[in-house]
């Protein structure tokens, strides 16, 4: 299908799907390889597929549900490392559920139905780039619960409207507030005290509180998913200790501070040691050997 510049279609799902149907034409259509994505049912197709075919195999097939979650584990995974091309896939391999929601959310909708598609759209592209967690089940249903959310916040808000008073004449303070709990400042002084190493200060601040995906921070950092995965989930751990000793709502004592300096400089010789001892590894690091 070629689209020309003069004709490219102003609604987002109508042009996403024009961008799907390019990627997908002969004679060198995009396709998928399902032995990359798992087990599958019994009966299912297996080898190489082409996108299209692949999203009419599953809409006829609703309760593939082990097929559809490793085709899904896949397309998002390559949507997060391996290029727009793969983002375009995703959506158009996710667009009958993307029209059927916008079709429902616009019917009675006073505005204009391509803000509805936009935001629909908006919803499933910022799940498919870091909210969707890989680790669990069902990610297709994550991404079309995202989708629909986003269509109905935007019908929500536009039969809710709230007067605001001049600001120039509202009464009352309007410094904002210190945030002395907010939680980078926690994550901060957990680096400053030791209980958070700085190389991961900002992976952790990406995954845990931005709820970036962890797929690409990862591949940055040069370790394997379930690698990462344990490192945070040990800081987790040691966040959650100090918070409950008060070290990080509190004043840490000189012990306190130096027991934390003390684990803090073990956790480093550690991983040096596990550098030093692979320097021809040719291979991604296990996730034990990331994990510290």
């Amino acid at each position: 299908m070629n689209v020309s510049a003069t004709h490219w279609p102003t609604s987002p799902l109508d042009a996403a799907d024009a961008a799907f149907a390019t990627l997908t034409c002969q004679p060198a259509p995009l396709t998928l390889d399902l032995r990359s994505c798992g087990p599958n049912d019994d009966g299912a197709p297996s080898g190489v597929m082409a996108l299209p075919a692949l999203r009419d195999w599953l809409l006829r097939h609703p309760r593939a549900y082990m097929v559809r979650d490793g085709v899904w584990r896949e397309l998002v995974r390559r949507a997060r490392l391996d290029g727009p091309a793969w983002v375009i896939a995703a959506v158009g391999m996710a667009m009958p559920a993307l029209r059927r929601y916008a079709g429902q959310l616009c019917a009675g909708y006073p505005g204009d139905p391509d803000d509805i598609d936009g935001e629909v759209l908006t919803g499933f592209l910022t799940a498919l780039r870091d909210r969707v967690d890989l680790s669990k089940d069902a990610p297709y249903a994550a991404l079309c619960r995202a989708a629909w959310r986003a269509g109905h916040q935007l019908r929500l808000q536009a039969s809710e409207y709230t007067t605001i008073a001049d600001v120039e004449h509202l009464t009352g303070p309007r410094t904002p507030k210190v945030p002395y709990g907010h939680p980078d400042v926690l994550v901060c002084r957990a680096v400053g005290l030791g209980i958070l190493d700085a190389e991961d200060e900002q992976p952790y601040i990406d995954v845990r509180l931005g709820q970036r995906a962890i797929e690409p921070i990862a591949a940055g950092l040069g370790v394997t998913v379930d690698a990462l995965r344990m490192r945070l989930g040990r800081i987790d751990t040691r966040i959650a200790d100090a918070l409950a000793a008060g070290l990080l709502t509190g004043i840490a004592s000189p012990q306190a501070t130096d027991a934390l300096a003390a684990k803090a400089g073990h956790r480093t010789a550690i991983r040096a040691g596990r550098v030093t001892a692979r320097p021809h590894a040719t291979h991604a690091a296990s996730p034990a050997a990331a994990a510290a």
